[in-house]
Formats: C-alpha cells, structure tokens, sequence
C-alpha cells in the first residue's frame, strides 16, 4: 500500500455565528488547511469529524536559551519567550495543522487567559470547540515551563477542576479519537465512541502509584493502538527491553507503538504481524515541549491516511524532529509547510544517504513542489495581548 495522494485546497474562513462564539465548520476549517492528507478517502456520510479529544487547556508560558537551571537566590534570563495553548491543547494543535478536522471538549476559564486559549484554538488553528465551555469563576491552568539543555523544568498552577466532566455525554461522530488514560480509572466517553466505530489510539502518564498494572487501564480494552514510552512500555509489560515489551503489549491492544527516544520507535501490528523501527532524525533541539504530541499526531494522521507502519513512524518522527527545534508546546508544532521545507531542503544537500532519502520518499507525494495559498498558516499569537499589524 502506498499512501493517498493529498490534495491542496484554497484558503477560507468558512466561519458561522453560533451562540455567543465563533466555530469553525468542519467544512471551514478544511478549506482553510493547505494540504488534507485524507482528500483521497473522504466521501459522503463520513464523520463530521478526523480526531476527537478531550482533556484539560493550559495557559503555557516558554522559556528558553537558559544557559542553565535557574539557581537560587538569584535571578535568570532568557533569550527567548513565547506564550501559547499548551495541555490538551498541544495536541490537538499538532493535529490540526497536519490537516486532520479536529474537535476539541475542555473547559476555559472566563479570565484573560481563557479567552486567550479559545481565540487562538478556534481562530488560529480552526479547531472545533463546540463541545468546550467556559466556566465562570474558574481560573485557567497556568503552567511555566523553562527549556535548557535540551531538557524541560515545568511549574504548574491551577485550581481544583470544575465538578462536570469535560467530555460531553455523547462525544461526536469522528473517524478517531485520542485518549490519555489514567490508571484506575476509567473515561466513559471512550467505549461510547468506540462503539460507534471511532478509532482510538491511546498514551498514558507516568503512574504515580508506582503499581504499574495494564488491569488498571481498563480503557486498553476499546483502544485501536497504545503509544507509550519505552520506560512507560517496559514497567508495564515487566520486559527488560522496549521491543519486547511492544509485543507483550499487543496481548491487550491490537497496535502498540513505543517511542524510544533518540533511537527513534518500534511498532507491532498483532492483526497483521507486522513490525517496523524507524531511526530519530538526530536535530539539535531548543525545546522538547509538546514533542511527544506531536509524535502521536503524526502516527494518528498517517494511519488514518492508510499508510505502511513504517511510513507512519517515519512521519511520526519527522513532525517530533521538527517541533523541537522551536519553542513552546503548540507554537512549535509543524504544518505542512515546514515538512514541504524539510524535504525541499535535505534533497537539496549533497551526499545525502540514498537509503536514508528512500524512507521519507513517501513525502513526494503528500507535499507540493509550490506551495498554493499563503504559507505558513498563522500561528497563534505567542504573546498575550499583542497585537498583529493590520
């Protein structure tokens, strides 16, 4: 199998007046997006929506080009700043800009800051918020993050959640869904669209209990494909290497994907026995943030797409290289026009790998030679309040 061809579309706004917001059609918000990785497969009657997900909207504030950790007692400053939607909203950023129609349920404080997240969500990256709500009262969650060193140091402040869930009682109609699970716990929303044939692709946190039982994600059970870390993969499974514990996985989850850092990922597909391991692409990174989401945005839309396992973790990998050479969780998130860059470029330079270039040759066919419309997308603004010239 060879992946679709993606069609290039014109841009538009494509917004309608509902309630006291804007929202952005599906309709909308493809004619807005460049390149649809999924043109070739789209067809009356389809779901609404590419991807679902649901999850909690930080305010994250980016520091970087700290020549290291801040020490105390004094003060420290940083080369660059960036402010943008940053949790669930990572995510769901990543997704949109690699074209996928994306709907998001979260819950926006009515302060500054929540109207700060909606606005550059739904206006900037054409995300779908109907199933979101502002709660009024309720402080939006800030987090600070400080990139050095190629690592991350993060503070975090919010308030206890409102009491209703985020996830409306029905989720709506999409071709996949993203969940993160929590040990112990269960989400309604996520058998509910299962059954109604969303797909589901499914990561985890870190358990702080320190159990570590795959009975404790009950969830697995309507799960399409589980992407955890190779530390995450290993506790788990109770294997002493990532690949063995990829495998032990799909005794419970018909795809597993384990990232593994530097050394790239390695997935299984138990329905077909199919496995691949695809290499990182080796970047000097500024800021690790949201790299993860952007890995699992990337697998999400080549699967959907119906591309070859090794094809999907290429891309997986390509869309994380390149987030991490920017700042900021969904500021640093890539579009097409940056993978369009990449590709240009790496063919353009000398003795290069013909092996390596074969791997990413699947690109030929997703990225125009000539970009169509205006590129990039606008991004969200990566300053609170600041605004854009006219």
């Amino acid at each position: 199998m060879t992946p679709s061809t993606a069609s290039v579309v014109p841009t538009g706004e494509g917004r309608h007046r509902t309630g006291e917001g804007q929202h952005r059609t599906a309709e909308g918000q493809h004619r807005r997006t460049q390149v649809d990785p999924l043109a070739a497969l789209r067809a009356p009657g389809d779901p609404p929506w590419d991807v679902y997900l649901t999850g909690t909207v930080f305010l994250d504030i980016v520091f970087t080009g700290l020549d290291s950790a801040p020490v105390r007692g004094t003060e420290s400053w940083a080369r660059g700043m960036g402010s943008s939607p940053g949790g669930v909203a990572n995510m769901a950023t990543a997704l949109a800009r690699l074209g996928l129609r994306t709907s998001l349920a979260a819950a926006f404080g009515d302060d500054h800051y929540g109207d700060y997240c909606w606005d550059a969500l739904e206006q900037g990256e054409g995300i779908d918020l109907t199933p979101s709500r502002r709660v009024p009262g309720w402080h939006s969650p800030v987090t600070v993050s400080m990139a050095y060193e190629g690592e991350r140091t993060m503070v975090s402040h919010g308030h206890e959640p409102p009491p209703e869930e985020p996830a409306p009682d029905r989720p709506p109609r999409a071709r996949a869904a993203i969940a993160s699970l929590t040990p112990g716990r269960r989400a309604p929303w996520i058998a509910q669209a299962a059954a109604r044939g969303t797909r589901v692709f499914a990561d985890v946190g870190w358990d702080d209990t320190g159990v570590w039982d795959l009975a404790g994600l009950a969830d697995l059970a309507h799960c399409e494909a589980f992407l955890p870390n190779a530390e995450e993969a290993m506790r788990y499974t109770g294997a002493d290497c990532p690949r063995a514990a990829a495998h032990a996985l799909t005794e419970h989850v018909p795809l597993a994907v384990v990232t593994l850092g530097a050394e790239g990922a390695y997935a299984v597909d138990r329905r077909t026995g199919e496995t691949a391991e695809v290499p990182a692409i080796a970047v000097e990174a500024l800021d690790p943030t949201g790299a993860g989401d952007v890995f699992v945005a990337g697998f999400v839309t080549g699967t959907l797409a119906g591309w070859p396992l090794a094809d999907r973790l290429a891309f997986a990998g390509l869309t994380a290289a390149l987030s991490v050479q920017e700042f900021g969780g969904s500021l640093s998130a890539p579009g097409w026009s940056e993978i369009a860059g990449w590709w240009r470029r790496v063919r353009s330079v000398a003795g290069q790998d013909p092996a390596a270039l074969r791997r990413y040759a699947f690109l030929a066919d997703l990225v125009p030679d000539d970009p169509v419309g205006p590129w990039p997308l606008r991004r969200a603004v990566p300053t609170i309040g600041f605004r854009r010239p006219a």
